[in-house]
C-alpha cells in the first residue's frame, strides 16, 4: 500500500504540474499528491506545512477564475471575452499550432467580445486584458506545483 501511495502521490504531483497549464485543477492535483506522499510515510510534512499550503491552493484555485475576469474587466471586456477565452484556449489545446494555448485564449477573448457587438479596437483591448489575466493565473499556478514538487523532494532528501 505504501508503494501505491508513493506512485499516485508522484503521479498527482506531476500531473498537478502539467495541470497548470492545461485545463487541469493543476494545484489541488499537487496538493493532494503532497497529501498521498505524507500518507504513505515516505515523506512527511509538518502539520503547518500542510495547512498553509492547502490554504494557498485554495486561494489560487479561487483566484484563477478571478484573475482573469478582473483583466477582462479591468481592460473594457465583457463575459463574452471570458467566454472566448475559455474557448480559443481549449481549440489552442487541440489544434497543432505552436503556442495554441496562449494564441487561442487571446484570439477566443477577442472574438468572443466582437461576438458580443464591440468594436474591434476595443475587443483586442479586451483581449489584451484576458490574455494577461490568463498568463497571471497560469504563473501562480506553476509556481505553487513547483514550490510543492521542491517540498516533495526535500522530503525524500531526508
Amino acid at each position: 500500500m505504501e508503494i501505491l501511495l508513493v506512485i499516485l502521490g508522484v503521479l498527482a504531483l506531476l500531473v498537478g504540474l502539467a495541470g497548470a497549464v492545461l485545463p487541469l485543477p493543476g494545484p489541488p492535483l499537487s496538493f493532494l499528491g503532497l497529501l498521498l506522499l505524507h500518507w504513505s510515510g515516505r515523506a512527511t510534512f509538518s502539520s503547518t506545512t500542510l495547512i498553509v499550503l492547502g490554504i494557498v491552493t485554495f486561494i489560487i484555485a479561487v483566484l484563477d477564475y478571478l484573475v482573469p475576469i478582473w483583466g477582462v474587466r479591468k481592460f473594457g471586456g465583457t463575459t463574452y471575452g471570458t467566454y472566448g477565452t475559455t474557448i480559443g484556449l481549449i481549440l489552442g489545446l487541440i489544434l497543432p499550432i505552436p503556442g495554441g494555448m496562449f494564441v487561442g485564449a487571446f484570439v477566443g477573448a477577442m472574438g468572443g467580445e466582437m461576438y458580443g457587438g464591440m468594436a474591434s479596437g476595443k475587443a483586442m483591448r479586451a483581449a489584451f486584458g484576458s490574455f494577461l489575466g490568463f498568463m497571471a493565473g497560469m504563473f501562480m499556478k506553476v509556481v505553487l506545483c513547483l514550490v510543492m514538487i521542491g517540498y516533495a523532494i526535500a522530503a525524500f532528501m531526508k
